[in-house]
């Protein structure tokens, strides 16, 4: 399965994500330095995210990109 390499846009308060793909490699390595390197060259300002996603094709990344995650519950003991 390869990885995605994606570059997402999220305005404020926008129920969808702008999804860009730039890349797709076979090697984790590989994907893991190139997204590594498109983070360290954004611009100043710049909010978008660069993400890599293992998935079986392009479709299946973007849906577990899109996915709504709700925040984990931290009880007052790992405070």
């Amino acid at each position: 399965m390869p990885y995605y390499v994606f570059r997402i846009n999220e305005s404020a308060g926008a129920l969808v994500k702008n999804l860009e793909l730039i890349e797709t490699f076979e090697k984790f390595r590989d994907a893991k330095l190139f997204a590594q390197e498109q983070r360290a060259s954004a611009e100043v300002g710049d909010m978008s995210m660069i993400k890599v996603m293992f998935a079986d094709n392009q479709l299946s990344a973007e849906e577990q990109l899109m996915e709504k995650r709700e925040k984990p519950v931290v009880m007052e003991w790992e405070k």
